[in-house]
């Protein structure tokens, strides 16, 4: 059977009827020893869609031509809003205990928002560009000369990390103009602040270590795109996951509805 085969007859994970979930790290990891075959399938997906544009920024990066390919990279980021909205909406699955089929859920979902996705994916990728290229210049410039700059890029960091988890949750679950979906993303990365924080923190960790020990870090690149990228994504999501979903009852009113079917 083939890695990201659907496989219709076997039973999805789930709980037992009226077992009350585990909360925390307890609840963390029951997820990620659970789901974690499915967590490494839905990270190689996510990287394939990623490869193109990192690969050419990586170009760019080394000084290939890099006013071009800086550009291409941009031009080649167009289905990363797509694939990260499916990538995030299974994720959210695994934690609503909902059984699901890893390729199927995330090639409908990424036909569903691609188009909305993908301005707002570029947008997300030129940024995280543009922070590449910022704390590189901050690692060799001058240390004296460099302290309002590390304040702005970090302060910035830390707030793209705070709302580009509910933008991501809106495009899947909340029909919206993008207009819409960035102002309500603000104002609950806001509105729930610690959590907000706490999801950006613990989703980001892992880029903060690869960036502190780079380039020694290198060699934990295969373990990344093995199933890194899902790991930091499910620690973000513990803490985001739960006020967008009684904001807006999603588990609650999917529940219902299949009831109803």
């Amino acid at each position: 059977m083939g890695l990201f085969s659907r496989n219709y007859d076997k039973p999805g994970p789930g709980v037992k009827k009226d077992e009350p979930r585990k909360k925390g790290a307890a609840r963390f990891f029951e997820l990620l020893v659970r789901d974690f075959w499915d967590m490494i399938k839905l990270n190689l997906l996510l990287c394939l869609c990623l490869m193109p544009t990192v690969a050419a920024f990586i170009l760019g990066f080394m000084g290939f031509y890099a006013g071009v390919t800086f550009i291409v990279a941009l031009i080649l980021a167009y289905p990363v809003g797509g694939a990260v909205t499916a990538y995030i909406y299974y994720i959210t699955k695994m934690m609503r205990d909902d059984p699901s089929f890893v390729w199927y859920e995330f090639k409908r979902k990424f036909r569903e928002n691609f188009r909305q996705a993908a301005p707002i994916g570029m947008l997300c990728t030129a940024f995280v560009y543009a922070q590449v290229l910022l704390w590189a210049g901050l690692a060799i410039g001058e240390p004296g000369g460099n302290s309002a700059w590390f304040f702005v890029a970090l302060i910035s960091l830390v707030i793209f990390g705070m709302i580009t988890p509910y933008i991501f949750l809106h495009l899947a679950y909340i029909e919206l103009k993008t207009l819409g979906t960035i102002k309500n993303s603000v104002l609950m990365s806001f509105g729930y602040l610690p959590r907000s924080l706490m999801g950006a923190v613990l989703g980001g960790i892992m880029w903060v270590l690869f960036a502190l020990f780079f380039p020694v870090s290198l060699v934990f690149v295969p373990l990344i795109i093995l199933a890194g990228i899902s790991i930091s994504t499910l620690l973000c999501l513990m803490w985001v996951w739960p006020p967008f979903d009684n904001q807006f009852k999603i588990e609650e009113t999917l529940i219902k509805r299949l009831e109803e079917e």
